[in-house]
């Protein structure tokens, strides 16, 4: 449905090694997504315990689809004019992700 709330969840494994790069780059990223139209929930976890093997995950929550694609493209159009390719620093890093998009399971 397209009103309904839309959530973009990402997991990571991230080498300890890389965990501050990574994860300064990761707060830089999620500040800018807050001041998007339509962001309702921003959140960075990071693994307290547990045997997971992701150790940082994300969860945006956008007010509907419309909205994350808004978004998604203005976060490209941006990358693009730094020069930013984040699957080639998450390489860099040694990172391995696990990135999706969610709806609410009825």
């Amino acid at each position: 449905m397209p009103n309904e709330p839309f959530f973009r969840i990402d997991k990571f494994m991230v080498p300890t090694a890389s965990r501050e790069r990574f994860t300064d780059q990761l707060k830089k990223t999620h500040d800018a997504l807050d001041a998007l139209t339509g962001c309702e929930e921003n959140m960075i976890f990071e693994q307290s315990e547990g045997p997971g093997q992701f150790n940082i995950v994300t969860f945006v929550k956008w007010r509907d689809r419309e909205c994350y694609e808004a978004a998604r493209k203005a976060a490209q159009d941006h990358q693009a004019l730094s020069g930013f390719d984040p699957a080639a620093f998450m390489a860099d890093l040694g990172v391995v992700p696990d990135l999706g998009n969610y709806t609410c399971l009825a």
